[in-house]
């Protein structure tokens, strides 16, 4: 059965959709009912075993701030050399980006599911809540970037030693409309195998 992408909203979206960078996204952003629905469709994952090997920290306000101090006291405390003023004013406002943002925890529990399994579902669930927040007409960015492997930042969220930031999911509504990117030729990355 042929399915025509005009014809199928889920399918244009799909086939359309893009991350808007990070400094590109403003308010407004999702309201609290529509942030709670898009978490219920990040959790719509694949999961085996149904371990729940992820879990959502969502952070805005006033909160994207205060995450900032201490994702500069991280900076000073991670570098050699003093950062200079502007590098500070960065990391301080690296939360502030975007109106919501959405720390995806991949938490590993001990099962006969492989681990990397357990990761590919917290990956699963940051794209889950890409597609949901895009559906709804906002945009995102899924980035790490070095705070997401800093100590001192996860301790700040609360991370155990089973868990590590699949990413922070930036969420709002793009002041730009991002360019088209060159995409892969299928021809270059698809194969058919045949015994």
């Amino acid at each position: 059965m042929q399915t025509s992408i005009t014809n199928n909203p889920v399918l244009a979206l799909l086939a359309t959709r893009r991350s808007v960078k990070a400094q590109n996204l403003i308010a407004p952003g999702p309201s609290p009912e529509q942030l709670e629905t898009m978490l219920n469709i990040a959790a719509r994952v694949p999961d085996h075993k149904k371990l729940v090997p992820w879990r959502f920290i969502v952070i805005e306000g006033e909160a994207r701030a205060r995450l900032g101090e201490i994702v500069a006291e991280a900076c000073v405390a991670a570098e050699t050399e003093q950062p200079s003023d502007m590098r500070l004013a960065t990391e301080r406002g690296r939360f502030m980006r975007a109106p919501v943002v959405v720390a995806v925890v991949s938490r590993v529990v001990k099962s006969v599911v492989p681990e990397w399994e357990q990761i590919l579902s917290a990956g699963a669930a940051c794209f889950n809540l890409c597609l949901a927040a895009n559906a709804m007409g906002y945009s995102t960015s899924w980035l790490t970037e070095w705070v997401a492997f800093n100590d001192t930042v996860r301790t700040a969220l609360g991370l155990g030693e089973n868990e590590r930031i699949a990413g922070f999911v930036y969420v709002g509504t793009a002041s730009e409309r991002p360019e088209e990117r060159d995409r892969p030729k299928l021809a270059d990355i698809v194969s058919h195998w045949q015994g």
